[in-house]
């Protein structure tokens, strides 16, 4: 390939296979996939990102993008004994009933642009919303779906549309009026409504991306991704080729064990299997959960799937923090991943994922913004280990025995989200690896939350203190959505959604 094809970023520091390397340029195809790096002294015309690092692009494993909406509107006691995840749902609900598709759509684009600004390149969407605000559904039973994607399009970012299975309201639990918009009664209608969705995203499986490369070479020329060991990311299109790096594809989320009964919960997942689509489900995360699962089963929810074989390494539970020891041993025996949502488990009080427990038993751990409270993943990172200290009152927690560096938490937990991540949803990023997406994002290195950090603690200072100020450019497939700070779009998304808060709540 001539020089004339490829774009070259030559920052302060690259980061990748865990250390920042300088010096060098990563290139990338008119494809927008990465060839590799090459040394600066040996790239023509490279585009200059002075006294920047640049880093994989994070991936957001769990987003309820019309959330955004509710924003600082649910932060004041209500008329309950006891405020809890419950009482925000009821006002949670109260907006998402109200929605047009339009709404959907700048809710979405205001999501998704403030996710653009914090250095995420792709995102898994758990969407759940179907029908109208009454319940009757569309004559296009995707439509919702369709415009969260036109909207993370709209923005640049990649998209797993995790679409979400909701049968009721619970075991033995009154029908709530408020659900009327995601509820599909029988798994026939839902998966049939499942592969309309694939067939207009033009793909019949995730681009599940092959494992993880480690850290490349860094010498003398441009490295080349070979088929045998690029793990590019392939799509089937309807003649029989193969096309690659995809932005937008479908999951399966069953949404939980008390909204979806056994039997409704293994066709889909059979499904999935067949597939070899991504599988998300939100599991234990309320101990009311876990108390109707055992009334309704006599097992808890992790046991469930367990005895039934629905865990899988495509499987991943999404909060898992009323666990067991013996449930986290079963999540590790099939491989199945977890997601862990911070910011939005301490802001409903749901309590802390044993995270050091997982990473013991080698379980990977991903990230998600799910309510959007605040969109910022580095802090979902660092609150892994934060909320630990807190109920362990002690330092490091997720340190291990073999670790001897500045960075090796930091290491860790960036892993979380990008590389886990993007195993998760089914996406073809997460490293800087040859064959892969160009997607990343660059940080100012003069900026007052990381200025002064040396080549060896500079991942530590990103993971645990960085500023969304630092964020300068984010770049999805060689295509740069971000610059200097600004989404080129910014304006019009903010003025759009300034005018659905007024309309909602004004």
């Amino acid at each position: 390939m001539s020089d004339s094809n490829r774009t070259s970023w030559q920052p302060e520091f690259i980061y990748e296979g865990g250390a920042f390397q300088s010096d060098y340029a990563l290139v990338c195809d008119d494809a927008g996939k990465l060839s590799g790096v090459a040394p600066a002294s040996e790239t023509e015309n490279p585009i200059i990102l002075k006294d920047r690092a640049l880093l994989p692009g994070l991936v957001n494993a769990h987003s309820h993008a019309f959330q955004r909406v509710i924003r600082g509107r649910t932060e004041y006691r209500t008329a309950y004994n006891k405020d809890s995840f419950w009482t925000w749902r009821e006002m949670m609900y109260s907006a998402a009933t109200r929605l047009t598709p339009e709404d959907v759509y700048d809710a979405s684009r205001m999501a998704f642009l403030e996710m653009a600004l914090s250095g995420i390149t792709s995102v898994g969407e758990f969407h759940y919303l179907h029908h109208g605000p009454a319940g009757v559904p569309y004559d296009d039973p995707n439509l919702l779906a369709k415009e969260v994607v036109r909207a993370a399009r709209d923005v640049g970012l990649r998209i797993a549309l995790l679409r979400v299975a909701y049968a009721r309201s619970g075991f033995e639990t009154e029908r709530n009026p408020q659900q009327a918009r995601f509820i599909e009664k029988d798994p026939e209608t839902y998966l049939k409504h499942v592969e309309q969705l694939i067939a207009h995203l033009g793909r019949g499986s995730s681009p599940t991306p092959g494992p993880p490369t480690g850290q490349p070479g860094w010498g003398g020329t441009v490295r080349e991704g070979s088929p045998k060991n690029s793990a590019e990311p392939r799509r089937a299109l309807p003649d029989g080729r193969v096309s690659a790096l995809p932005l937008a594809w479908a999951g399966v989320a069953p949404h939980s064990v008390r909204a979806v009964p056994l039997d409704y919960l293994k066709r889909i997942i059979e499904f999935a299997n067949e597939k070899e689509l991504p599988t998300h489900m939100h599991v234990a995360e309320q101990p009311a959960e876990v108390s109707a699962c055992i009334a309704e089963h006599r097992r808890s929810p992790v046991a469930l799937l367990e005895t039934e074989g629905l865990l899988s390494e495509r499987f991943t539970g999404v909060h898992m923090i009323h666990v067991t020891p013996k449930a986290i041993a079963m999540l590790a025996r099939a491989r199945a991943m977890v997601c862990a949502c911070p910011t939005t488990e301490r802001n409903l009080g749901d309590g802390v994922v044993p995270v050091d427990e997982y990473f013991k038993h080698g379980v990977r751990v991903a990230l998600g913004t799910d309510s959007h409270v605040e969109i910022d993943l580095l802090e979902d990172a660092r609150e892994l280990e934060y909320h630990l200290r807190l109920q362990k009152i002690e330092r490091a927690v997720l340190a291990s025995a073999e670790d001897n560096g500045l960075s090796a938490i930091a290491a860790r937990l960036f892993a979380s989200a990008t590389i886990s991540g993007a195993e998760s949803i089914g996406a073809p990023v997460g490293t800087l690896a040859p064959g892969r997406p160009a997607d990343f994002f660059t940080v100012d290195l003069n900026d007052p939350s990381i200025a002064g950090a040396s080549e060896a603690d500079l991942l530590a200072g990103i993971v645990f203190s960085l500023s969304k100020t630092a964020l300068r450019d984010v770049v999805v497939g060689g295509k740069r959505i971000v610059e200097d700070g600004q989404h080129t779009e910014q304006e019009e998304i903010v003025e759009r959604f300034k005018a659905l808060q007024k309309k909602l709540w004004g």
